[in-house]
């Protein structure tokens, strides 16, 4: 059992039923009364975020959280399978444990796979930055560079992106994964 003097950023707590991270946390003491810690958690499965109060007395459990790099291999229907880089074991994940970011994954891409003590996967990390290669978009027209938007692109994997205007179909771009937009042209 934790109690509110084992609270650290990054830690994973049980705290009604679900698992959440801290985020960040503050002890406050004030000059009456008993002292309290001002907390943000972060719900590992839906990414909620929740600010809470504990006081003194309040005791969790902290939550060990593995992680591991896997590298995603291919796509098989609604599963996704990844092997484990050390043991070369594959396993399927489903589609829900992936969530948003499956159009962001590239074949042989390393991925880090974080899992409770009882083998469920609760979150799926990507490399900050992926380069993939623009499959359709808007020509280029002559002038079209003086006003600082851009045009919609979409890659090879569906994924949709601004990106500006001098950039053509087939041509490698870098996205960032955390928000999924455009950084720069790939070499």
């Amino acid at each position: 059992m934790a109690t509110m003097a084992n609270i650290r950023n990054g830690m994973v707590i049980d705290f009604k039923d679900e698992l959440w991270e801290v985020v960040e946390f503050l002890h406050v003491k004030p000059g009456k009364g008993p002292a309290f810690m001002r907390s943000k958690l972060k719900n590992i499965r839906s990414g909620k975020v929740v600010e809470n109060t504990f006081r003194e007395s309040d005791s969790f459990d902290e939550v060990r959280i593995e992680r591991s790099k896997k590298e995603y291999l291919y796509r098989d229907g609604d599963f996704f399978v990844l092997m484990d880089i050390d043991t070369y074991e594959q396993k399927p994940v489903d589609k829900s444990a992936i969530g948003d970011m499956e159009l962001m994954m590239m074949e042989n891409m390393e991925v880090t796979v974080a899992t409770t003590p009882e083998g469920e996967i609760v979150g799926i990390e990507l490399p900050t930055t992926v380069v993939m290669s623009i499959a359709e978009c808007e020509p280029n027209i002559k002038g079209n560079t003086a006003s600082g938007s851009g045009k919609v692109a979409f890659t090879e994997t569906g994924l949709r992106v601004m990106v500006p205007f001098f950039v053509e179909a087939g041509e490698k771009i870098k996205i960032d994964t955390r928000t999924g937009e455009y950084i720069e042209r790939a070499q």
